[in-house]
């Protein structure tokens, strides 16, 4: 048996959470960037990359910062013939990108050369596209109890190394979902991400995508950003008012259901069991009142996802075990 080991938090020292990009991608934490196949979400990366390669200010940022080390690991695309031209049209400063050779053994979130590599070249951001490549062959993305030890490990790597880790994520053909929901695999994907970004090209005018954001556990959310295509080359536009929510509406025909207050309840159901297995009932209803929601629209969310109350002394919980289990 282990040894039991306790922390007392009382001895423990406050820290502040540092962004590579604020409010979006947190230091030593994992987030997720995801849209459809074809959407721009390689080409935003190579955008990122790029500045950050050159020490440029991203985006909407007025001030950039010492050019830093990236490591972009895809296993969707050739280096030579597709993803070394697109990191050139982007600008980028190559011999500061990295990519670990997997030509010998597939590289998986649980791989000891993912913090190898961060150690070596020293990099502040890595990239895996697409994140299901990297869960590893014995690993369903759609059941919970595979998905949390890849995760929590590779969060591991995240928090002593500093680096930004980023997955890139395709999404499920679910329509009338929130973005939570959208994101292939299990829920607890989504809960293990400290931030979540939607990358979606404009319905009327493919040459714009926009870069919402549908998560954020560290800050506040930020706006949604808007860029132009052309070339290969991504210019930023500037913020939009443009919700996740709205543009995943916008991509879906009008045969598709559009998500109704109790489904986005659901939504908040989700992200509530991506933290806790139980809420206190009167604590949960606050949060809804403060979101907009009736009771009845709560109660009613809670009976579509089969979600039970116990009570425990006197005081009654939402038991979200089930949602957190379901993949």
């Amino acid at each position: 048996m282990s040894q039991l080991e306790l922390i007392n938090m009382g001895e423990v020292a406050r820290q502040e959470v540092d962004w590579l990009y604020y409010p979006y991608l947190p230091f030593g934490k994992i987030s997720i960037v995801q849209g459809d196949p074809g959407e721009g979400k390689t080409l935003l990366m190579m955008a990122i990359i790029a500045r950050l390669s050159r020490g440029e200010p991203l985006f909407s940022e007025a001030f950039g910062r010492e050019p830093m080390a990236c490591i972009y690991q895809t296993a969707e695309d050739g280096l030579g013939d597709t993803i070394k031209p697109r990191l050139e049209d982007a600008g980028a400063d190559c011999s500061r990108v990295f990519v670990v050779n997997e030509d010998k053994a597939a590289l998986t979130f649980t791989d000891t050369r993912i913090e190898d590599a961060i150690t070596a070249t020293g990099a502040r951001l890595l990239i895996l596209d697409p994140l299901q490549a990297y869960l590893g062959a014995q690993v369903d993305m759609h059941r919970a109890n595979e998905v949390r030890p890849a995760f929590h490990t590779l969060a591991g790597i995240a928090q002593r190394t500093g680096c930004a880790i980023v997955l890139v994520g395709h999404m499920n053909k679910t329509k009338g979902q929130g973005g939570l929901y959208r994101g292939l695999g299990s829920i607890d994907i989504a809960g293990a991400a400290r931030s979540i970004l939607l990358v979606r090209r404009e319905k009327d005018e493919p040459s714009v995508l926009h870069l919402a954001h549908i998560k954020s556990n560290l800050a506040p959310l930020g706006q949604t950003l808007s860029f132009e295509v052309a070339d290969g080359q991504v210019s930023f536009l500037g913020a939009s008012d443009i919700t996740a929510e709205e543009l995943l509406r916008g991509g879906e025909s009008e045969g598709d259901q559009v998500p109704t207050k109790v489904m986005q309840a659901e939504e908040v159901f989700a992200e509530l069991a991506a933290r806790q297995e139980e809420v206190p009932s009167n604590e949960a209803f606050a949060l809804f009142a403060q979101r907009g929601f009736k009771r009845k629209t709560v109660e009613n969310a809670k009976q579509e996802l089969g979600l039970k109350s116990v009570k425990r002394g006197s005081t009654w919980y939402f038991d979200l075990r089930p949602l957190r289990l379901r993949g």
